[in-house]
Parts: structure tokens; C-alpha cells; sequence
């Protein structure tokens, strides 16, 4: 399985793809997509959606991991995630992808074991079970690795379970 993992944001969108190999997972690639705080609104949008559609067509992911929007104390933070949210699963539906959302708490719980972990503690697991030579950076990244791989563990948990139905 291909996964793209998208940590929503408009100033700093990350990305990271996971392949799941017989000898555990590896990137595929890795990246933030950025739009100036300077340029209107709807260019933004606009040039966020086009970086999110070239993406999609250079790696075809089998599914797409999106971070869902939970929680966050700045609304205007909050409309820019939703925003950025929004085109990362249109742009994935329109790319045939499967598409899931995550809670922060549900990564953390399928990547740490814990869904109260910290950021560092997360980066960590993350460097760890990529088998990176150290911590990815920026945090949209991590997390955006974070995304995949809690996919790609979810999706195994919920696969031994439907074997073991039957």
C-alpha cells in the first residue's frame, strides 16, 4: 500500500508518502507546500490546489490520510486548516485515491501508542519506524508521516480483523 499523509495548512502544508514493504515501511517522498501570506486569499487556495492535484498525479497514492480538523483555540487558524482541509480531500477524491481523516489523538495512539504523546515523542516513533537518520522537520512533515503511517496501521488492524471474521 501507497499512503499520502497531508497535514493540512495554508501557510505550510506538509506532506509525507509511506510504501509498506515486506520489510516495513519506507518514504517515498516528503515536502511542505507553501503559499505567501502576502497573496489574496483565493490565489492561495487556488496555487495550494494546484500543488495538491500535481502531487497526487506525480505519486498516485492508493489513499490519501488527511489530518482532521479538531480543535484549534485561533478560528482564523481554524478557517485556513478547514480550507486547506477541504481541497486536500477534493483533490484526493478526484484522484480515485481512498480517502481517510485522522484526529490528532488517533495518530498519536497508532504511531506511539498513545493518544496524549508529545510532538518530539511522535517525531521520534515516526524516525524510528521510517528508519530515518534523524527527526523529520518541519513538524507539517512529522506529521504528515505520522498521517501515513497511522493509516498504514489502521488499515492492517482492520485487515486481521475482517480475516478473522471470515
Amino acid at each position: 500500500m501507497f499512503v499520502l499523509g497531508i497535514d493540512p495548512g495554508l501557510s505550510r502544508c506538509g506532506y509525507g508518502c509511506v510504501e509498506q514493504r515486506a520489510r516495513g515501511p519506507r518514504v517515498a517522498a516528503m515536502g511542505v507546500l507553501r503559499t505567501s501570506p502576502e497573496v489574496a486569499l483565493p490565489e492561495r487556495l487556488a496555487s495550494l490546489q494546484r500543488e495538491l492535484t500535481a502531487l497526487l498525479q506525480e505519486l498516485r497514492p492508493d489513499a490519501v490520510a488527511v489530518e482532521r480538523v479538531f480543535f484549534q483555540v485561533n478560528a482564523r487558524t481554524a478557517m485556513s486548516v478547514a480550507q486547506a482541509s477541504g481541497l486536500a480531500l477534493a483533490a484526493a477524491a478526484t484522484a480515485g485515491c481512498a480517502v481517510a481523516q485522522y484526529t490528532p489523538n488517533e495518530v498519536k495512539q497508532a504511531v506511539a501508542g498513545f493518544g496524549g504523546a508529545p510532538k518530539e515523542q511522535v517525531q521520534r516513533m515516526v524516525q524510528a519506524q521510517l528508519r530515518l537518520p534523524q527527526p523529520p522537520h518541519p513538524p507539517d512533515v512529522a506529521d504528515a508521516l505520522a498521517l501515513a503511517l497511522g493509516h498504514l496501521a489502521i488499515a492492517r488492524l482492520q485487515a486481521a480483523i475482517a480475516g478473522a471474521r471470515g
